[in-house]
Parts: structure tokens; sequence; C-alpha cells
């Protein structure tokens, strides 16, 4: 049987370049060699691409990429591969960009197309969906920076331009302290502040504002965080629940990735009633985003009264060996190199 020609596309221009490494080369690593003709392919920071020459290396975050030849005509290269399996986290690969090209040049790929990537990519966008799909989450403001203003967006969209100081007024008519400050666009918690008092929210508006010109406020949710994989185009698949214990105060880029007290409990201990209400409410969002392939959809769930609140949905979730989706998978009974071929028969 000839082979399918699949090209693993990672790395990227992203803040979550280094991530995205450990995931491709992951994909690589587990992909059937006997099924598939692999062909890897790095984006550096700078934005240009390679054919790597890869050799089987296990890569932690902090890794760098050496031994790759430069892809001069990166359409004609695409152009010969039967489909692509994109695993660019972040802004310019999980945003609908790369999914764009690849509708374009008509290659099959793995995952979201292009309007389902951009909304679950701009966390301002997606709570709108949730809103209109009425999928409980935390209460939110949303500014746009604009040079050295900021606009207040109400919820009808009506906007105000308003000073920092004005903006951190308003906040606090509508949001209690402690309060999260965050990029719309960015993904592994990059750009993102907790905050205990006026001070410190004036310094994360400023924070968050050098990832996006977009900013969400929220309020500080007490309770368990809980992630849901998901799988499938129409026929939807959900995943056993996972349980983050975090080893910072929350959890961040550092915490995911460089904090080894930071810890996952699979299956998440919840009763049966409330796991398959989450897994439900995971569907609906799913489906609501237009999303297709696979996402990973993070909860969290009120440790008082069990109220499920929805936080986000990642359309290109990490593929690390420590990542939450396919060990979520694993554990409900999908091996890593099956869920891979799965999301490959998906995609054609």
């Amino acid at each position: 049987m000839e082979k399918i020609k699949i090209g693993v596309i990672f790395g990227g221009i992203s803040t979550e370049h280094e991530v995205s490494i450990v995931s491709g080369t992951s994909i690589i690593r587990n992909l059937n060699k006997e099924k598939y003709e692999i062909y890897p392919i790095y984006i550096n920071l700078q934005g240009e691409w390679f054919e790597y020459t890869y050799h089987n290396e296990e890569f932690k975050v902090g890794d760098e990429i050496i031994g790759t030849n430069k892809i001069e005509n990166i359409i004609e290269y695409l152009k010969k591969l039967d489909i692509v399996f994109p695993v660019l986290h972040g802004l310019y690969g999980e945003d609908g960009t790369i999914q764009g090209m690849l509708e374009l040049i008509k290659i099959p790929y793995v995952g979201a197309k292009v309007l389902s990537s951009s909304i679950c990519m701009d966390k301002a966008y997606s709570k709108i969906i949730f809103d209109k799909a009425n999928i409980p989450q935390a209460e939110y403001i949303y500014l746009r920076k604009y040079m050295d203003k900021y606009i207040y967006i109400e919820k009808d969209f009506s906007e105000e331009i308003l000073t920092i100081d004005e903006i951190v007024r308003r906040t606090l008519m509508k949001i209690k302290f402690p309060m999260f400050v965050k990029p719309s666009n960015s993904g592994s918690s990059v750009g993102i502040s907790r905050v205990e008092n006026e001070k410190e929210l004036i310094k994360a508006i400023k924070y968050a504002g050098k990832f996006d010109n977009k900013i969400l406020i929220e309020e500080s949710l007490k309770g368990r965080e809980i992630e849901c994989a998901v799988l499938g185009n129409e026929d939807i698949e959900t995943s056993c629940l996972g349980e983050i214990i975090s080893g910072n105060e929350f959890y961040s880029f550092n915490a995911k990735y460089q904090n080894e007290k930071s810890k996952t409990i699979m299956p998440a201990d919840l009763p049966e009633e409330l796991s398959n209400k989450v897994r439900n409410i995971a569907k609906k969002a799913y489906k609501a985003t237009d999303c297709k392939g696979l996402a990973r959809v993070d909860f969290f769930v009120d440790d008082k009264n069990n109220k499920i609140y929805i936080n986000e949905i990642n359309t290109i979730p990490g593929f690390t060996q420590i990542s939450m989706y396919p060990k979520l998978w694993e554990n409900t009974g999908l091996p890593y190199d099956k869920l891979l071929d799965k999301l490959i028969d998906l995609a054609y």
C-alpha cells in the first residue's frame, strides 16, 4: 500500500514556539512509519520555513531545532503532500491563518477550519458565542487598546474611550478582586496576570496590551480546573475528564511546563452525573464554535455548588508527552498513535 504523505508543521512565530516544537516532534515520533511518509516542517521565529531533518529526538520546552534545509517555494512543497497536520500553537497557526492558506491550495488538514480557529483563538469573541449559547462563564470586561488609549466595549458593542484610571473604576463596579487580566489572542497562559489591587490591575492591563490590542478582565472563579478532550466532525466523542492541580497560584506557562509540583488527575474525581454535564457542555461549546477534528475544552467547576463555567477552547491543544489532550484519550482507551490515525481520517 502506498504511504500517505503527511506534512507536520511546527514551531511558528508565536509566543508558544517552544511548546509547538515539543508537540510537533512528539507527533512525528508517534506516527505510524509504515502507514505515513512523514515530512517534518519547521517554521522559525522569523517566519522562515525549513524541511527538518528529523532523527527521532525527544525535545523538551526550551530545546532548539538544528539540522534544517530551507524551503524556498512553500506552496509547491505543500502541494506534493496528501495532508497536513498543523501543530502551530497560538497566533499564525491556531487562529485560522495557516488553515486559510491550506484551503486556498486545496490541501486537507487536521483540525478546525478557518472560522472556528479564529473564533476560539480570540477569547473575546469566543465569549460572545458562549453568551449566545447560554453557556455559563466568568463575568468579564472587554477592552481594546488603540495607541495610548483604551476603548471600553459594552455587551451591545457600543464603545467608549476611557483613560486607564477610568477603566479601573468601571471594572471595580462590575468585578471584585482578585481578577485575571489576559490578552484576547494568546495561549499557554502567556501574558496573563492575577491581580489583587488597583495598582496591579493597571500594570496587568499594560502588560496584556503588549501581546494583543484586545484585552479581557475576568472575575476569578474559585473552583477546580477541569479539562475535556473532544474528537470528531459531526459525530462528537468526549474523553474522560482531567483535573489540573497547579503548582503555582494559577496555571501559568511556568506551572504547565516547568513547575514539577503541577500535576494532573485522570479521570477527575467527579460524580458521574456532574462529569456527564461537563462533557455535554463541552460538546455544545464545540458545536457552537463550529469546531472540527479536535479541541480541548477547559472548565472551572465550583467546589461549593458544583456549578460549571467554561473557560476556553483550544483547537490545537498541546501534544507533548505530558499534554492533557493525548493523555485524556489514552485514559479513555485510545492510544496516542491510534488517536493520530483517527485525526487524520477525520481530516479527509
